[in-house]
């Protein structure tokens, strides 16, 4: 597994490493921007830091080298964890990952696919097997303090199913209604990190892997019905070009 592009950035807060093995990933959200988290972690007196931050926008950044510690889930309190280990500060066999944004966000495309990545590089570098005990979330560390963390928007069950190299669902797809759609369709597709495009058959059928995508982007047709649509057309192909320039801006 290739590393992903990782941009240092180090903190003077982590710990001398006691010879535990990294056995888990725990992932939390960063109640705020990544460039804030950048500063929190740089100061000396904050008293915290993580592993690594992932941004909206896909920035993988590095705080601690993970032959240390960091300081992201040292306090177990009323803790839902099987693999926590009775004495032991936490942060010595865990590796920590902070993403931007604030608790119940969904997470953006390009944000999940770098968080992605480097879940698998670290799992294959580090030998950390892929179980819901293995890659887990703050809060089943500290149930009180950190419930929300990383929060109920957090894709669990799409990560695992990653991981785990299960079907691929989909997080977003463009459908056209013809192959006559494709320009302002790509710049849709480009637009969310050049997601996959789909067009309708000849009979009108939407493909099943456009159906079964988190977001559909429904280009120059009819409503499809999905469950998280977004539906950019018009009366005709001039239509359909306006409403694609005012979704990009």
């Amino acid at each position: 597994m290739d590393k992903p592009n990782i941009k240092w950035i180090g903190s003077p807060n982590y710990s001398d490493p006691k010879g535990y093995k990294m056995i888990a990933i725990v992932d939390h959200i960063m109640a705020g921007t990544l460039i804030g988290t950048d500063s929190w972690f740089s100061n000396p007196s904050s008293g915290v830091s993580s592993h690594f931050g992932v941004g909206k926008n896909g920035d993988i950044h590095q705080y601690v080298d993970l032959r240390y510690p960091a300081w992201a889930n040292g306090v177990a309190n009323k803790p839902d964890w099987s693999l926590l280990k009775s004495g032991v500060n936490p942060n010595h066999y865990t590796v920590s990952i902070e993403h931007e944004g604030e608790s119940g966000d969904v997470m953006p495309e390009k944000q999940y696919q770098a968080t992605l990545a480097l879940h698998r590089w670290l799992i294959e570098t580090l030998g950390i097997p892929v179980t819901r005990d293995n890659i887990i979330g703050h809060y089943r560390i500290d149930s009180v303090n950190k419930s929300n963390c990383p929060g109920a928007g957090f894709p669990w069950d799409r990560l695992s199913k990653d991981l785990k190299g299960e079907d691929d669902v989909l997080g977003v797809a463009v459908l056209l209604n013809t192959k006559d759609d494709f320009w302002a369709g790509a710049d849709v597709s480009v637009k969310n990190g050049n997601c996959a495009v789909f067009v309708r058959g000849e009979d009108r059928s939407v493909p099943k892997d456009a159906k079964s995508a988190e977001k559909l982007f429904v280009i120059g047709g009819a409503t499809v019905g999905h469950p998280n649509e977004v539906l950019l057309s018009g009366n005709d192909k001039y239509d359909t070009a306006a409403a694609v320039k005012k979704y990009l801006g």
